[in-house]
């Protein structure tokens, strides 16, 4: 067997209607009454979540102070006065609730707390956050990043360049999963985060820290979400493709947890930080232009990622990505949303050293030429 080490797991909570428990489960991790920040997406008071998971604290007895400021790709600044909010109400847990920009945002905030300096200070891990942190929960209402179950958040500075902050802190102490959650989700994001979900499946099980054992989680996690998103996408209120679709992005997210991300999401973070693009588009455009590349040679590492797929042989996966991303209509073609970006800028981006892990994650060694080759078949499609 080969030599493994796997990162800790969060607790998983999972079955539809089980965020009832949120009380509870905070009073357990915090202690009766308390202050607890609820992190959320903007746009879900609207539809009554952030009210319902707020008045599910309170009810058990916990003061809330939401922050539901929290937009797509969200800033440090914005970050930043969240902790601010933080420090002055003396918050003693935090919850996430919205998707990966809120996990994202609400694990950092609750990482900062008791941290010295500024947000900038720890980008790319340059200093090590504290090990100690308020109790901290996520839950995603939607099912493709997989943040309830990393120690990762990805936060752009004030200017759109993506930065990654890296800590054991960052990683939640309980993943909550409810399908009812989910159900407002408009077929396109419900398209693009599972296709980010599969995406993180297939890198962490085929990239140079990939191991049998995570890789199996990772061909179940892609099983999971190949068979059951057509339906979720399709039939909104479909509570068991919506669970099925919540566990497997969390399955990838304990995947790229131990071993990581690729090209794929090199290209993604790259092609984000230039143009506004949704993070699940991009990765699709970035997995679709990069497969082939990374295929080649490497036929043991593809070929049950290719079967997870339902393809009767490893070289059958490139058109049966591209397939699914077509069938969900994904748009691969750039050419509608961009003016000028030439593949020289974006391989400059990919070279840049907040998109290196991804680079030297992946099982095929990248050269600068292999940057720019990428690049012009992710501006390419047509």
């Amino acid at each position: 067997m080969q030599p493994f080490t796997t990162n800790q797991v969060p607790r998983i909570v999972a079955g539809p209607g089980r965020s009832s428990e949120i009380g509870a489960i905070v009073a357990e991790l915090a202690g009766a009454g308390a202050c607890v920040l609820l992190v959320a997406d903007n746009g879900l008071t609207g539809i009554g979540l952030t009210p319902r998971i707020a008045g599910v604290l309170k009810d058990s007895g916990h003061r809330v102070v939401t922050h539901d400021a929290i937009v797509s790709d969200p800033k440090e600044p914005a970050v930043a006065e969240a902790v601010r909010i933080a420090r002055q109400e003396g918050v003693g847990a935090v919850v996430c609730l919205g998707g990966g920009s809120a996990l994202d945002a609400g694990k950092l905030v609750a990482a900062m707390i008791g941290a010295r300096g500024d947000l900038e200070d720890y980008r790319l891990a340059a200093a090590a956050l504290p090990v100690a942190r308020v109790p901290l929960v996520c839950v995603p209402t939607t099912a493709g990043t997989g943040s309830e179950a990393t120690a990762v958040s990805v936060i752009s500075d004030a200017g759109g360049t993506k930065y990654w902050y890296w800590a054991p802190a960052l990683k939640p102490d309980v993943a909550l999963l409810d399908a009812r959650l989910t159900t407002g989700l408009p077929p396109q994001l419900t398209a693009a985060c599972g296709v980010d979900a599969i995406v993180h499946a297939m890198e962490a099980a085929t990239g140079r820290a990939a191991f049998a054992e995570n890789s199996r989680i990772c061909h179940e996690a892609i099983r999971l979400a190949t068979s059951h998103i057509d339906r979720a996408v399709a039939e909104p209120n479909d509570l068991e493709a919506r669970g099925a679709m919540l566990l497997a992005a969390t399955w990838a997210g304990i995947g790229i947890d131990n071993a990581g991300t690729g090209m794929a999401h090199n290209i993604a973070h790259a092609l984000a930080s230039l143009v506004p693009i949704h993070h699940g588009r991009a990765v699709a455009i970035g997995m679709a232009a990069s497969l082939g590349w990374s295929m080649e040679g490497e036929e043991e590492a593809y070929t049950e990622v290719a079967r997870a797929f339902g393809c009767a042989h490893y070289g059958e996966l490139p058109m049966a990505f591209s397939g699914l991303v077509r069938r969900l209509g994904i748009r691969l073609s750039l050419a509608a949303d961009i003016n000028r970006l030439s593949p020289e800028r974006l391989a400059a981006r990919m070279a840049a050293p907040e998109n290196a892990p991804m680079r030297n994650a992946s099982r095929r060694l990248v050269t600068d030429e292999d940057l720019l080759l990428l690049a012009e078949r992710a501006l390419g499609f047509g």
